[in-house]
This record gives C-alpha cells, structure tokens and sequence, in this order.
C-alpha cells in the first residue's frame, strides 16, 4: 500500500477498508508515514468524514497500536470519563478524586493541549513537581494504591492517538466526528475501565456548536465504545459561556481546589456531580441520578474527595502546599482588569473568544510541541447572569504574552453581552444518551 493512495480515495469520498486503515495507523506510528501525508489524510477525512466502519476499525487500530492498561489484578470496579473539549473545562481535577472517595477506580489517561487553552495534563503540570510521565507499573501501583491516577499518554499505550492528537491540534483538523471518536475511544478501551461517562460539550466554547451536532457525537460514541465492549454513557453539557470562573493552566487548578474544598464555582461542582452521578448509575452503584449526586456531594462537603485529591497529587510527586495555599502556583507577571463599558446586567458571555484570548495571553500552544505558561489565562468577575456597573472589572489577564495583551482584552470584552434585564437560567446538562 502507499499512504498517497489511501489520502486520494479518502479525498475522493472512497470508503477505506479496515486493513487499510490498519496499515496506515500502523505505518505513520513506525515511521513510514511522514507527518505531511497523515496531516492530508486527517484533512480528507475533516471534509468527507468516515462511516461507521471505518470509525470502529480507526478505533481499534489506533488501540492496537500499543500497550494497554491491564487493572485486572487491581480491587475494585474501574470506571474513566473523557470530555470533548472546552473551555475551562476542569471537571477531571475534580471528578477522579471524587469517584475514588466514592470506592471506584480511575486510572485515567489525558493530554495537553488541543485549541486555544491547555489540556488536563497542562493543568495538572502547574502544581509544581506533579509527574504526568508515568510508566504502566507506577500506573497500575497508583491506581491499586490510591484509587486515582491521571498521567500523560505513555509512549507505550495508544502511541497513534498521541502523535495524532497533536498533529490535529496545529493543522485545523480538530473538530471532526470521526476522528474525535477514534482519539476518545482508542484511549478508553486500551485505559482498562469497565464503564465510561462522555462528556460532550455543545456550544460556542465546543467542537459541537449545536445540540443536534453534539447529539450526533455523543451518539456515535456511545454506539461505537459499545461496540467494542465497554459500558458506556454521555451526557451533553451546555459550553456556551466558560465552565467554572476562570480559564487557564493554574488558575483552573484554583477553581478545582475550591470545589474539592466544598465552594467554588458552582456550575463546575453542578457538571461535575452530574457526570459523576452518571458513572455510579453505569456501574449499580447508584439507583437513580438524584442519589448518585447525593452520595457524590456528601463525599465532597465531607473532605473526603479533598482528602484524595491530595493523596494523588502526593503520590505523583506533586508539593501538597501548593494546592493547600493556592498563592504557591504559578503566577503570571502581569494582571491586566479589563473594566465594563456600562452598567447592566450580563446577558451572555462567550466561551470561544476567551479560549482564544487565553492562547495568545500564553495558556495555549500555537505549535506542536510549544511550552504552555501555567500562570497565563482568563479570570472571569462576572458571568452570565451578574449585574455589573460601569467601570467595574468583569475580567483579569493574566498575562504571559504582554506584546497580546491588546488583542486579548478586546476579545474578552467582545465576549461579553450587558444588557437590562437578568437573563433566566439556563440549563448545564442538555441531555443524556445511552
């Protein structure tokens, strides 16, 4: 076979069969396929897409192409959740130490960057001395011992979806169905968890901008995921404005902080117990989703899941007091307030624009490869909802990148809407899909 071949019959709308996609994942994980040729192919599949065949086969290539997690030998009921993307989107510091509390096992596998704000394994490497490069022993150890991991994709397990996910970072080619699911599906069934929560985000801030397109994802995830034998469940949860009150690598840290100490941003501890919930209903551990929230949010107010979260930064190496005195992390060097243009009240507040302006203050990468700043980001003083009076400061810059700070503060302003009246509430979880 030659890679050019197999681009050219994706480009033409061809269907490629399994060994051909085998064949392809195999060669550009070996080496035999230069980034170039994959970067063409991921671009033919963005605009022609893959039938469900092709995704399923892409999926168990992409898995097959290295080592899995094998937790057989660890106690306990696995579970893992994976989300599509978003902004300030820090639902995973919270949830794995909260499932752990609850008794469940989560070894979960993230990445870096993918758009404008840095991925789960950015964040977590802002608490300075965390490991996120963890070898399948210390994984399976942790996981045995703790309860909770989350580590970096070793070059050991699904090495395709790794040098995939940050060719599709720097080439345009992110939000596409089909390559989302192989990249979210190849990590779960070689993650070793019995059942999996999705988290798929629809709005201005997500690869899906709308409900039917986020329906149509979390639908071909979880038909697929089952499929291949894994338990899986979505949940569609509303990214029109930023999850939580802040956007960035160590300022989320903060935000996940405060909702593990029993405060914080509400609509993150809300999304959280709601995915959570979800897991305990997959595995019996919970009859319905009002006592899966129940039981999640007694282990939260309780300390217990704060309690964890320390035990896994502990055991990755991590220093404990700088997520127990948060004024430890990674600051920026400068902080920029970006006042309000008159008084009212916010009717609305924009993800997109703050994950952009998040990348160009310097909590992104532009290239593949690029070192993120842990202290760059957006703070958010007021959200949708708030009542605001001219002048008053609806945001923070914490800038790393000072030559973009013009840039950034125009689309934090434009991100938002003040209007007259207070905007009715609006829901975070927008549906379900089994």
């Amino acid at each position: 076979m030659r890679a050019v071949d197999l681009i050219e019959k994706k480009r033409d709308g061809g269907e490629l069969a399994p060994e051909e996609i085998r064949w392809l994942v195999s060669s550009y994980v070996a080496g035999r396929v230069p980034d170039y040729q994959m970067a063409a192919f991921l671009m033919a599949v963005y605009f022609r897409g893959m039938t469900e065949e092709e995704t399923v086969a892409l999926t168990q290539a992409m898995a097959e192409s290295g080592e899995r997690i094998d937790l057989s030998s660890v106690p306990g009921v696995k579970v893992d959740k994976h989300s599509t993307g978003g902004v300030g989107d820090t639902v995973t510091l919270v949830l794995v130490p909260l499932m752990a509390a609850a008794g469940l096992v989560v070894a979960k596998l993230s990445g870096r960057s993918l758009g404008h704000t840095g991925g789960t394994i950015d964040k977590l490497e802002a608490i300075p001395g965390l490991r996120t490069e963890l070898s399948l022993p210390e994984i399976r150890r942790q996981a045995e011992r703790v309860g909770a991991v989350v580590a970096d994709h070793t070059a050991d397990v699904v090495p395709a979806d790794r040098l995939l996910y940050e060719l599709r970072d720097v080439t345009g080619t992110v939000p596409s169905l089909p390559l989302i699911a192989g990249s979210v599906l190849s990590k779960k069934l070689a993650g070793g968890a019995d059942a999996i929560v999705l988290d798929v985000k629809c709005g201005d801030g997500a690869f899906m901008r709308t409900l039917e397109d986020a329906r149509k994802l979390a639908e071909t995830l979880v038909r697929v995921g089952n499929r291949l034998g894994k338990k899986f469940s979505a949940l569609i949860t509303a990214m029109d404005e930023p999850l939580g009150t802040a956007a960035g690598n160590a300022l989320e840290v903060k935000g996940a902080i405060e909702v593990l100490r029993g405060s914080g941003p509400s609509d993150l501890r809300a999304v959280t117990l709601a995915l959570g919930a979800e897991l305990l209903l997959l595995t019996g551990e919970a009859k319905s989703a009002e006592e899966g929230e129940r039981k999640l949010a007694a282990l939260v107010d309780s300390g217990a899941a704060w309690a964890k979260f320390r035990e896994l930064v502990a055991a990755q190496g991590g220093d404990v007091r700088a997520i127990e005195e948060p004024k430890l992390l990674p600051k920026a060097g400068e902080v920029v307030e970006v006042p309000s243009p008159a008084s009212g009240y916010v009717e609305g507040l924009r993800a997109h624009p703050i994950g952009v302006a998040c990348g160009l203050l310097g909590a992104g990468r532009e290239v593949k490869g690029e070192r993120v700043d842990p202290g760059a980001g957006v703070e958010l003083l007021a959200k949708t909802g708030d009542e605001v009076e001219r002048g008053q400061p609806l945001a923070r810059l914490h800038v790393g990148r000072k030559d973009r700070v013009e840039a950034a503060r125009a689309l934090v302003l434009g991100a938002y809407r003040i209007g007259k009246e207070r905007p009715a509430p609006r829901p975070l979880v927008l549906a379900r899909v089994r």
